[in-house]
């Protein structure tokens, strides 16, 4: 199994434990956590996590939201002039935890490559 598809599934597997017990923001850890020990190259670096947590915030967005036949993304939808879209307000959801991953991925990448020169 290549390094791309490791990091990919233990992004996914650390940020949905500790989504669990802590805020949003605990994807951020577990990417950093996911890219110190499975260290990517050049731009896998961002993008695998970028696209891990697109894809877990997507389909955890659209679970919770199809559960209440999307009443509430609706409603979010149209008080940031989304036009109403609930799909759209999906999609969003997931670029912006993807963007906070993938730059927590590239500290973690980061602080690796420290550590190992010392």
């Amino acid at each position: 199994m290549s390094r791309n598809i490791k990091n990919f599934i233990v992004t996914i597997v650390l940020s949905a434990l500790l989504s669990l017990v802590l805020p949003w923001w605990s994807i951020m850890i577990g990417t950093l956590l996911s890219a110190l020990f499975i260290p990517l190259k050049k731009a896998a670096v961002f993008f695998i996590p970028f696209l891990a947590i697109l894809l877990f915030w997507g389909v955890y967005c659209f679970m919770l939201s199809n559960a209440n036949d999307f009443v509430l993304a609706k409603k979010i939808s149209t008080l940031l002039k989304i036009g109403g879209d609930p799909y759209l307000l999906i999609l969003a959801t997931g670029v912006i935890g993807g963007l906070a991953s993938g730059v927590s991925a590239i500290l973690g990448k980061l602080i690796g490559a420290l550590i190992r020169n010392q």
